[in-house]
């Protein structure tokens, strides 16, 4: 006598690990975007408070005001006229020093009419500030 086995009718059911998953991932996006990336300060660390110094060029800087006159060392100049009495270290790396009111049209002409004259590299000063 031949007896026939069964198949245990066990449900298998599979667990939602995808869900799982995504909520996981989610959770870690959330946390990285709402959480602090680097250590906050100290609270009881004062910060030096700078706004009473004068702000003054550097010595061998070229200085550009609002009304778009360049100047170096106190006397007015132009590029051109600048590049022919400058000497090769000078003229090799020129810092300009512009006011804030300066437009940027003419700060990128000034900077372009240097290059032109035979400056090695042009770089602007400006000021660094904390938020």
């Amino acid at each position: 006598m031949q007896k026939k086995l069964r198949k245990s009718q066990v449900s298998s059911r599979r667990e939602p690990t995808i869900a799982l998953i995504n909520i996981v991932f989610l959770m870690l996006i959330f946390f990285l975007i709402a959480g602090t990336l680097v250590t906050p300060l100290e609270a009881d660390l004062k910060l030096v408070n700078t706004s009473e110094l004068e702000g003054t060029a550097p010595p061998d800087a070229l200085v550009l005001n609002a009304a778009g006159q360049l100047s170096f060392r106190g006397e007015v100049t132009t590029p051109s006229t600048y590049m022919a009495t400058a000497s090769e270290a000078e003229s090799a790396h020129i810092r300009l020093v512009p006011d804030r009111a300066v437009p940027a049209a003419t700060l990128v002409q000034i900077a372009s009419e240097l290059k032109a004259a035979g400056a090695g590299a042009v770089v602007i000063v400006t000021e660094k500030a904390l938020p």
